[in-house]
């Protein structure tokens, strides 16, 4: 029985029972307790909590061999020898899935990422994925993040009766016995990352243990740029403050998934026709800050003011257009900021600027980002620069309100009203996309409050019938039932329920078909028989819901 207690993406803490007995993950199979790995004259034998599996056939198989080996299973146990393919059929009465021979995953980083990423696929969600031979005190942080459960100590020991001290910062000769000291750091490096996980911060661990070595910073280079959608499956759409210090971390897959969503989901507001250039702030999200509370004063001074589209222009996220700093990671992240920016930075803004102008046009560009200018410059040649100094003096703000005025000059304001509903529209764009943005703003709607705190009304029978609302806490729009239908009626982030009254959390037993694009934290709506039963948030991902059996699938809200 197996119950997965907290998720960072692919890293998660699990309890598996089996009678009286528990194993709490991530964590290191010994040669002693109830479950251990002992080794004789016939080859491994796996005992977990009173069932026992062979783990070495006669005829080997191995990673490089090509040669795919039969599933071995018994009592809830299946054994998968490298090469797997993902597709392996793993018995439905199986809980834990072992891989005997991980350790060949050593020699190739590239190997490594892509046997990780198969073998969780053939394990699923319901499954512990265990891999032998493989870990160490450095490489056990990156293993979880992956989707590993469960290691053992065994080449820890190996290489301490070699001589060789293994800590999380790397290998070092220390001439002498360490194998004792090498399993100890496993252990406390296995508490920090269930430190970790619960913060939902596994990625930061993994980011800082690469540096051990050079074939973990290439594992993790690996896969980032080929294991995107493997990640971003279990990387949840809302999360805590988190810092991008290295690097790699610009890559990370909700800084990734943030740059997709705009391009392919986002919709600017039509009605805006002067791009204004912001830099970021160190307080997030940027509206709270003093220094953006400044900028306020400069850009709403009349109403010309609802023409003025107001992007802020940041690292690692490249473009945040101000009706989405309160989405998450745009409202977390932490960055260095030292005036430096490297190239990858530099393109990926520019790039994010081009797709904005390719989406929509504007007739004025006015740029406040001082010396940090130069990176746009030649994408805007007739845009007016404005600070002077610091951008939050007095007469930066200055030019600041004239260039806007001055841009606006001839053209027709918008209303308030009007602006706001706009906002909203493109703020729905970037979390449903437009078609669900369009179809909760269809007809006589309005759209109220103020931002982060909008609500969504539309008339029905002559009453204001609430669709949904956003605040800051949520960083996102949550529905109501009725904007429950919305959703159902497009088929998004719909999850299928069996036919019974729900009380409270709906858990995933519960559930018959989810919509496989649904991420940890969307909001979704529960369907039984084409009738909305409520809405909530999800706690998993859809596949994740579909294949388990136990655990809550989904944080109703509102439900009948």
């Amino acid at each position: 029985m197996l119950d997965v207690l907290s998720r960072s993406q692919r890293g998660r803490i699990c309890e598996y029972r089996k009678g009286e007995e528990c194993l709490r993950t991530p964590a290191v199979l010994k040669g002693e307790g109830g479950c251990r790995i002992v080794a004789g004259e016939d080859g491994r034998v796996l005992s977990m909590f009173g069932s026992e599996i062979a783990l070495d056939p006669k005829i080997l198989t191995t990673s490089s061999s090509g040669v795919k080996c039969q599933t071995m299973s018994k009592d809830g146990i299946a054994v998968l020898r490298l090469p797997v393919s993902g597709d392996e059929v793993v018995p439905d009465d199986a809980e834990v899935v072992v891989i005997p021979n991980a350790f060949e995953l050593r020699s190739s980083f590239r190997v490594m990422v892509d046997q990780v990423m198969k073998a969780r696929k053939a394990a699923g969600f319901g499954r512990l994925l265990v891999m032998l031979g493989i870990a160490d005190p450095s490489n056990l942080a990156l293993l979880a993040y992956m989707g590993v459960d469960a290691v053992d100590d065994g080449f820890a020991r190996a290489a301490g009766i070699s001589g060789y001290s293994l800590i999380p910062e790397g290998r070092l000769f220390a001439g002498k016995d360490c194998s004792e000291e090498n399993v100890a750091e496993m252990d406390r490096e296995i508490d920090k990352i269930r430190t970790f996980i619960n913060a939902g911060r596994l990625r930061e661990l993994a980011d800082q243990r690469a540096f051990s070595s050079a074939d973990l910073v290439a594992a993790l280079r690996v896969f980032d740029a080929e294991g995107y959608e493997y990640q971003e499956e279990c990387c949840s759409v809302t999360g805590c403050r988190f810092s991008c210090n290295t690097a790699q971390s610009l890559r990370r897959p909700d800084v990734q998934r943030y740059q997709r969503v705009l391009g392919e989901r986002y919709v600017p507001p039509e009605h805006k026709r002067i791009l204004l250039l912001l830099p970021c702030s160190a307080k997030k999200p940027y509206h709270i800050s003093k220094t953006h509370k400044l900028f306020t004063t400069a850009i709403h001074t009349g109403p010309h003011d609802t023409l003025v589209h107001e992007v802020i222009v940041t690292s690692p996220l490249g473009i945040v257009p101000r009706e989405l700093d309160a989405f998450y990671p745009a409202n977390s992240y932490d960055i260095p900021v030292t005036g430096e920016w490297k190239p990858e930075e530099k393109e990926t803004i520019r790039r994010m600027l081009r797709e904005l102008m390719e989406k929509h046009h504007y007739e004025k560009v006015v740029c406040h980002l001082g010396e940090d200018a130069e990176l746009v410059r030649d994408l805007f040649p007739d845009m007016v620069e404005t600070v002077v100094g610091d951008s939050v003096s007095p007469k930066s703000l200055e030019n600041l309100d004239k260039a806007l005025k001055d841009a606006a000059a001839g053209m027709q304001a918008v209303k308030w009203d009007d602006d706001r509903k706009e906002a909203v529209r493109s703020a729905l764009s970037f979390q449903f996309g437009k078609d669900v943005a369009d179809a909760l703003l269809e007809g006589d709607t309005v759209a109220m409050g103020k931002y982060p705190y909008w609500k969504i009304f539309r008339k029905v029978n002559g009453k204001n019938v609430q669709l949904g609302m956003m605040s800051a806490e949520r960083s996102m729009f949550s529905l109501t039932p009725e904007g429950g239908e919305v959703l159902m009626r497009l088929g998004r982030n719909t999850v299928e329920i069996t036919d019974f009254e729900i009380k409270g959390s709906l858990f995933a037993v519960g559930v018959v078909k989810a919509d496989h694009r649904i991420r940890i934290g969307d909001e979704i709506v529960a369907v039984c028989n084409g009738v909305v039963k409520g809405v909530g948030v999800a706690a998993m991902c859809g596949e994740e819901m579909e294949q388990m059996k136990r655990g809550v699938a989904v944080k109703m809200r509102r439900y009948h």
